[in-house]
């Protein structure tokens, strides 16, 4: 998707999906460091659980500033159907294996939208997620 529809986002959608996106299925909220400014931030995204932790659509490019801060951090937490997970080793997946990563209805959709790549990561449960 192109970068200013991700900016229009970050400013206009993303604050009302952080109502929500913490509690219903397929979506989440990845809590990232930026890498250079030290502060705490809050991108709602959509997310599947994996035999290790989590597969996350990465909707925006691969140069994403939550992947890349998950990246440079080696990690974060995620909110996911009011639980709360300390999230490690992010690694991403292109081609086949990123939409093998997916439940099986959202490959189709992934495919349709050239999905460039899948953001897998370790997750465990660490603590009950901030009341809503």
């Amino acid at each position: 998707m192109p970068r200013a529809m991700a900016r229009f986002n970050r400013r206009v959608v993303n604050p009302f999906q952080r109502r929500y996106a913490g509690v219903i299925p397929a979506h989440g909220i990845v809590e990232h460091t930026g890498r250079k400014s030290g502060r705490a931030y809050q991108t709602p995204v959509l997310v599947f659980r994996s035999p290790t932790g989590f597969s996350m659509i990465v909707g925006y490019g691969l140069h994403s500033d939550w992947v890349r801060n998950l990246e440079a951090a080696g990690g974060g937490g995620l909110q996911h159907r009011r639980r709360h997970y300390a999230i490690s080793r992010p690694r991403i997946v292109h081609g086949e294996d990123a939409y093998q990563a997916l439940p099986r209805v959202m490959r189709s959709l992934a495919r349709l939208v050239h999905v460039e790549g899948v953001l897998q990561v370790d997750a465990t449960e660490d603590r009950p997620a901030a009341a809503e």
